[in-house]
């Protein structure tokens, strides 16, 4: 193998996930023969306190709080940002004009006008830009993901996937941005949590012609900074009902984005069931993925069963880890970067990506159309991909 390249690599927004993202790069050689060697040299945020963190990565040699000073070095290749969903579209579109490549947070732009806007600007600076979305790098979801197109499960009649977690079920947490729409968006928690939901289903291909929703604002006011209650004008958790049209038939797609989802920490799940079988994987178990089958039972006969098996650690980019030893959210993120770093290198081959802007736009119309599903009580057609 020749001498992976080196690619230069920015932060903007040094808060919960910047530090995350630095933390995997500085994992990098737990990967086994990537094209890619990482190295995180520069990072911007507007709070100076928020930098010194960064000083103990030995790589990093530019702290600053202004994000243009980070964009106009001509040495940095590739920008990660994770900052205020309001904020999205002007530094992503300032980032491609700059000729960086970008690995986006979600969502891509606070909404479909925005993402439109902002891939404009990618074609127009011919950047190469993907969106992230973590969970589905989880081993055990690349199995699903895998059985699911090896065609097993047979006619498709439903599939579930969806993004849990209790962050707002306390209801004395006090007021933050992303309780507010004008820095969170209209759509709520489908800004915040969508694009983990979407990703698979619409990396399969399955866009649905029209849905249904329910959603849900249970906590309409949290306190201010002085104590005082202050209005929360955004969805905590919506439930989207779809049909999704295929060359078999028709089928079943339900999306759930929670926010107040009692006894969840953090949970991405998956089920699809057809005629022939189905497979499901939840994060809350992330060594297990079942598989439902007709088998032959000794002394009983022919039954249906959901078996279990566990997955071990290895996913879509080989690493040094041992097949027997479980994965976490930290590894997913991992996976995740050697994905895009491959895919950006012309070297990920048939391996599962990351989530493309195209995809993250169809789900900004989905969750326009949930919007007006709920807001009207009835059922909508979805705008084409």
């Amino acid at each position: 193998m020749t001498s992976p390249e080196t690619v230069n690599v920015a932060i903007i927004g040094g808060g919960l996930m910047g530090r995350e993202i630095a933390a995997a790069l500085q994992r990098w050689p737990a990967l086994i023969d990537h094209p890619v060697r990482p190295r995180l040299t520069a990072v911007c945020d507007l709070n100076p306190e928020a930098l010194e963190w960064f000083r103990r990565i030995d790589s990093v040699t530019t702290l600053v709080t202004d994000y243009h000073d980070l964009l106009a070095d001509p040495s940095i290749d590739v920008v990660y940002i994770a900052v205020r969903h309001d904020l999205h579209e002007q530094l992503y579109i300032d980032t491609v004009a700059a000729g960086k490549d970008l690995l986006a947070e979600k969502p891509f732009g606070i909404d479909s006008a925005a993402a439109t806007r902002v891939i404009e600007a990618i074609d127009a600076a011919s950047a190469f830009v993907r969106v992230s979305s973590e969970m589905p790098f989880f081993p055990g979801a690349q199995w699903a993901i895998d059985y699911v197109r090896s065609g097993a499960a047979g006619r498709l009649i439903s599939v579930r996937s969806g993004f849990l977690h209790s962050s707002d079920l306390d209801v004395r947490k006090p007021i933050n941005w992303k309780r507010q729409a004008q820095f969170c968006g209209a759509s709520g928690v489908m800004n915040d949590l969508g694009m983990h939901a979407w990703h698979v289903p619409l990396r399969l291909g399955w866009h649905p012609s029209r849905l249904s929703a329910q959603l849900q604002d249970l906590v309409p006011a949290r306190p201010g900074p002085d104590g005082e209650p202050v209005v929360c004008d955004t969805w905590e958790n919506a439930a989207i009902h779809a049909d999704v049209d295929s060359p078999a038939g028709a089928f079943l797609l339900d999306v759930r984005t929670d926010r107040v989802a009692p006894g969840n920490k953090n949970t991405w799940y998956l089920e699809v069931v057809g005629m022939d079988g189905g497979v499901r994987f939840s994060t809350a178990q992330p060594a297990r993925v079942e598989v439902f089958a007709t088998v032959d039972v000794p002394g009983i006969g022919r039954e249906q069963s959901w078996q279990i098996i566990e997955t071990g650690s290895q996913s879509v980019w080989p690493t040094v880890t041992g097949g027997i030893f479980e994965t976490g959210f930290s590894d997913a993120i991992l996976q995740m970067w050697a994905a895009f770093l491959a895919e950006r290198a012309g070297a990920l081959g048939t391996r599962f990506g990351c989530a493309t802007p195209d995809e993250a736009l169809a789900g900004h119309r989905m969750a326009e159309a949930a919007a007006l599903s709920h807001e009207s009580g009835r059922r909508v057609t979805v705008a084409p991909a």
